[in-house]
């Protein structure tokens, strides 16, 4: 599970904005909006959330849940070393070809 500050937390962490989240995440910018607008745990359809987590995951983020060892507790995120920074899509230039 994922709450809306375990998400944009870990977008800090990237530097990456809700556009870039949706396109790492294969998700829409709508979708990432209501999931960070939850109340808590994220809410959505569990391919939208699995697409989610893998995504962050992928970019170097650890999300930390309550009961992981740690001297305070509570839930949060990091930022795993050695990660390669999160591979985004480039908008395509007007008048440019591929």
């Amino acid at each position: 599970m994922i709450t809306a500050h375990q998400l944009r937390a870990a977008r800090a962490l990237l530097n990456i904005d809700q556009r870039q989240m949706a396109d790492l995440a294969a998700l829409s910018v709508p979708t990432i909006q209501r999931m960070e607008a939850s109340d808590g745990v994220v809410r959505g359809n569990v391919d939208s959330l699995m697409k989610l987590v893998s995504a962050l995951e992928k970019a170097g983020i650890e999300l930390i849940n309550p009961g992981v060892p740690s001297p305070t507790g509570g839930r949060g995120v990091r930022l795993r070393e050695h990660v390669a920074k999160p591979k985004l899509k480039t908008p395509r230039q007007p008048g440019r070809s591929s």
